[in-house]
């Protein structure tokens, strides 16, 4: 399910970096949106996978075989995790990519997760705390399923053009009044749409000021 989820992600990457054209004048950004869409649905079903497997598991509890190998490989996925998340923080701060941000929080709860299961594999294998392993199942896929809520926030936030941070339009009207023709601002709108922010306001400047000096003040 990861895999298919990061691969969604890959392609919406793709489409939204495309230009814009005649019938994207915007561009292709609110592509990423759809895909963390897509992504929550992968990561919703996943949690609901889990829930009925730890329910079962609840009812009828099974010991886990081969705990040593099993926790083998959680650890090396943890660290394999670990350097995925780091390199994704790199990229989300240089691109603000939606897409990749959600991947990225989808991955860092698999970290959390990741540390449960090997709490699961000792009580269960080592303790024979058998009913450990489903508890810890339907932990994991409330915490599954608070991320993909998350991301599902973050896509409608783009899709539905909310706008900036009040701190974010502070620093804009900051920056537009630091001019020293420029005498106010009003009319302030701000979206996101991918790894592109849009911003557009109205300035007042002096009425005897040539058009081509207002233009390029503006």
């Amino acid at each position: 399910l990861d895999g298919a989820a990061s691969l969604l992600n890959l392609i919406a990457v793709r489409a939204s970096l495309l230009p814009p054209d005649n019938e994207h004048r915007f561009g292709h950004g609110k592509a990423e949106a759809l895909a963390g869409l897509g992504q929550s649905i992968f990561i919703f079903a996943s949690a609901g996978y889990l829930t009925y497997e730890g329910i079962s598991r609840l009812i009828e509890p099974k010991p886990v075989a081969s705990t040593d190998a099993g926790i083998a490989v959680v650890i090396i996925a943890i660290l394999l995790t670990l350097v995925l998340v780091a390199y994704q923080r790199h990229v989300v701060k240089q691109t603000g990519s939606l897409a990749i941000e959600a991947d990225s929080l989808h991955y860092r709860g698999d970290l959390f997760m990741n540390l449960s299961v090997i709490a699961a594999l000792v009580l269960s294998g080592y303790f024979g705390l058998h009913r450990a392993d489903a508890i810890f199942g339907l932990v994991i896929a409330v915490l599954i399923a608070f991320s993909a809520g998350k991301i599902v926030l973050n896509s409608l936030d783009q899709l539905m053009d909310r706008e900036f941070s009040e701190e974010e339009r502070r620093r804009i009207r900051e920056i537009a009044h630091g001019h020293k023709d420029v005498l106010s601002l009003h009319d302030l709108k701000t979206r996101r749409s991918g790894i592109y922010s849009f911003i557009q306001f109205h300035i007042e400047l002096d009425g005897e000021m040539s058009l081509h000096d207002a233009h390029e003040i503006t």
